[in-house]
């Protein structure tokens, strides 16, 4: 499902606009990469988190040039879904990916 999508099913559930829902869409998208920018985790209750990880400093190998490389610390975006979340997708989705 692309963002398109999503727009279209909110649209046609609630009667808004097309256009009126993008921009909804989008501004919650700002808003929450605005956060996680600021280091502020973002709580949706009943549908998941979208949290800062922190990376430690490792060292990895550059195989091709047979050398060993250090990948400094560093903070990812991450999708933590709530429980009821998880166990709504578990029970709904069968072997294969299909309903």
């Amino acid at each position: 499902m692309t963002k398109a999508d999503i727009v279209n099913e909110i649209a046609k559930s609630t009667g808004v606009e097309k256009v009126t829902v993008q921009k909804t869409v989008e501004s919650f998208m700002e808003c929450v990469k605005a956060s996680l920018a600021k280091n502020e985790n973002v709580y949706l209750r009943g549908f998941g988190s979208f949290i800062v990880k922190k990376r430690a400093k490792k060292t990895a190998r550059n195989i091709s040039k047979n050398t060993t490389i250090i990948i400094p610390e560093h903070f990812i975006p991450a999708f933590k879904p709530a429980r009821v979340f998880v166990g709504k997708v578990k029970n709904s989705v069968k072997v294969g990916g299909k309903k």
